[in-house]
């Protein structure tokens, strides 16, 4: 197995430590100037990690490759679930407007609930990785931490729908340096969005839907949720109030929702024989 390859700026992380340290050999009365320098390298790392989008500590699908956007697609990713009280009006949603999404699921959810995984494989979407357990505090995990988040996320919906995951999102997407080493052991890729409509938090569903098309283009991930969905006034999930008019937006601009894997597959598989 090859060692896992580091971001160019966790290289410079780890060139800066070892200056730092020799510059305290030489110079041990700058301890102070030295010890701040770390803090500040140290902050910089931890900002990198608290910033879903950020690509500094390791590849990160943010948009979809340029063969997907000339072919005029775009990915509706779902969070979260399976949740049984969501999760089914989703799939019906999908499957009237006979388009195909990408479930982030949470692998305890999803042993609790595998029948609504299942369907969603048996119609043609796509089963991934939002971590076993999905607790808040996954992003202060070390590698042992992460290899147990991950790996028995990946196990826990391949015995459920016979497919292996091939993409991985921490939980809002937070995460630190060790968790690429980890992406890259289990042959998984980091994936968070282009833009979300925050429909957890807000109960408004013309503000999500706002959130969801402005300047939307081929090439978006765009992210909602089946589980921990907020609700509107009158107790509707956000996410069902929405959807259809997202999807009728899709139609409307001539935009072609797909999966990640269907999305990526080329340009993954020709990054994997560059790199053997």
């Amino acid at each position: 197995m090859k060692p896992p390859r580091l971001s160019p700026f966790l290289w410079l992380c780890g060139a800066l430590h070892v200056l730092a340290l020799l510059a305290l050999l030489y110079r041990p009365h700058d301890w102070l100037a030295l010890l701040l320098l770390l803090v500040l390298l140290h902050g910089l790392i931890a900002v990198a990690g608290l910033l879903p989008r950020c690509t500094l500590l390791g590849p990160n699908l943010t948009r979809l490759p340029a063969a997907a956007i000339r072919r005029g697609e775009v990915a509706i990713t779902i969070d979260d679930g399976p949740d049984p009280a969501v999760t089914p009006a989703v799939l019906d949603i999908l499957q009237h407007y006979g388009v195909k999404a990408t479930f982030f699921c949470i692998g305890e959810r999803a042993a609790q609930y595998p029948a609504l995984c299942q369907q969603a494989a048996r119609a043609g979407h796509a089963v991934e990785n939002h971590g076993q357990r999905h607790r808040k505090q996954t992003s202060l995990f070390g590698p042992a931490g992460w290899r147990r988040e991950v790996g028995e996320g990946q196990a826990t919906l391949q015995r459920i729908t016979g497919h292996t995951p091939r993409f991985f999102r921490p939980i809002a997407g937070l995460r630190n340096p060790f968790l690429e080493p980890v992406l890259q052991q289990q042959g998984v890729f980091l994936a968070s969005w282009t833009r979300r409509g925050y429909d957890t938090r807000v109960r408004d569903p013309e503000q999500v839907y706002a959130r969801l098309v402005r300047n939307l283009a081929a090439g978006d991930i765009l992210l909602l949720h089946d589980g921990n969905a907020a609700r509107t006034a009158d107790g509707q999930p956000l996410i069902l109030t929405v959807l259809p008019r997202l999807l009728q937006e899709l139609s409307r601009r001539q935009l072609q929702a797909v999966t990640l894997p269907q999305a990526c597959q080329p340009e993954q598989t020709a990054a994997r024989v560059a790199d053997a």
